[in-house]
């Protein structure tokens, strides 16, 4: 039986003051046909509260939604178990953040933990940045083996009066993982034990006022991404053993004179690590980058983002579609993306999705 693409997209559900709406239905699964473009809602889940990021166990069968409610001192990540023959989302159970503004998860340890990065507004609360959560047999999340709260802050006075922790993922086969800080302009290595602790092995500082929001690992290379969201910039690091960064090039994501106030939000590598994706708000385009063999990059091209804030993407695990979220239109933009040059073209199919806030592709 041939293998079918499914995508999973989380949506603002609940108002927040920062957002320009909330027009979600909350969790959303639709089939993907990888071939055409098109895609089929299966099912929604609006029993949660603003679920802006996830990530997808195919191995469990579990989604981990991360929810980001305002003027709360804790977020929350939340388990579910998906059913994809029988079309259901089914909730499993959920643990708190132990800190606000929960903005990232990812998997660990081969699926045995969750990372969740707390971007953080405000005091209060636990007020940490970075928070391990053990996945359970059966795919729920237990409480918080450890914890980290980040401190100092940034030269822009009003993003980066404190630490903003925007992600979290592991370095496969490593043992280390990394969190981009935005608000500290820094990439910070931990050694994550056995047991679920961490260590802090040290900390690459971009420029100062990048604002460090999300990572990628080159599939087959040491080298680690970094979009940078104050900046609209992408920068290379090389990787060592122990984890340490040190950087090979960066380029802007906006062609020169652009002259349009951006923030640069989701970054994704193509499955070969030849091609970069970076997601410009204000702009409203996927900045498309060519990655050389020593890490090199080349500005290789933007196409509009079809549609107003682009705030996450995925590539289907085939490689031959990006898919975009654009949060204020409500539109979730399909591309067909050409391997060879890494160009994007609009299939001119888009998802009907309110306000979209992250997209995961999984193959089953």
């Amino acid at each position: 039986m041939a293998s079918a693409t499914y995508l999973f997209v989380g949506s603002l559900n609940r108002p927040a003051p920062y957002f320009q709406g909330a027009n979600g239905a909350g969790l959303s699964l639709y089939r993907f046909d990888d071939a055409t473009g098109a895609a089929e809602l299966l099912c929604t889940a609006d029993d949660i509260d603003n679920p802006t990021f996830l990530t997808v166990d195919p191995a469990r069968s579990t989604l981990y939604a991360s929810s980001e409610v305002f003027n709360r001192k804790e977020g929350t990540v939340s388990a579910y178990r998906y059913d994809l023959a029988g079309r259901r989302l089914d909730y499993l159970n959920m643990q708190p953040s132990l800190g606000s503004i929960t903005a990232y998860n990812s998997l660990a340890a081969g699926g045995r933990l969750l990372l969740v990065a707390n971007y953080a507004m405000g005091e209060g609360g636990p007020d940490q940045s970075v928070v391990v959560l053990p996945i359970l047999a059966d795919g729920r999340l237990g409480p918080a083996t450890t914890s980290v709260a980040h401190a100092g802050s940034g030269p822009n006075a009003e993003r980066q009066e404190r630490s903003h922790a925007h992600c979290v993922i592991e370095l496969p086969g490593h043992g280390n993982i990394l969190v981009a800080d935005l608000g500290l302009d820094q990439v910070v290595t931990y050694w994550l034990d056995a047991d679920g602790t961490l260590q802090k092995v040290g900390a690459y500082a971009t420029k100062p006022g990048a604002g460090p929001r999300h990572l990628a690992v080159h599939p087959s290379r040491p080298f680690v991404f970094v979009i940078n969201e104050l900046g609209s910039t992408v920068s290379s690091l090389a990787l060592g053993p122990d984890g340490q960064l040190a950087e090979i090039a960066t380029v802007s994501t906006l062609r020169a004179g652009t002259g349009v106030h951006n923030d640069s939000s989701d970054l994704q590598v193509s499955p070969d690590g030849r091609f970069l994706y970076g997601l410009n708000r204000g702009h409203d385009s996927v900045a498309i980058i060519a990655v050389s063999e020593d890490g090199g990059l080349t500005a290789a091209g933007h196409v509009p983002c079809g549609g107003r804030t682009p705030r996450n993407c995925a590539l289907t695990p085939s490689g031959n579609h990006l898919l975009v979220a654009n949060q204020n239109s409500d539109v979730i933009t399909v591309f067909r993306r050409d391997a060879g040059d890494g160009s994007l073209t609009d299939l001119g199919r888009p998802i009907a999705a309110g306000t979209p806030m992250c997209i995961r592709a999984i193959t089953a």
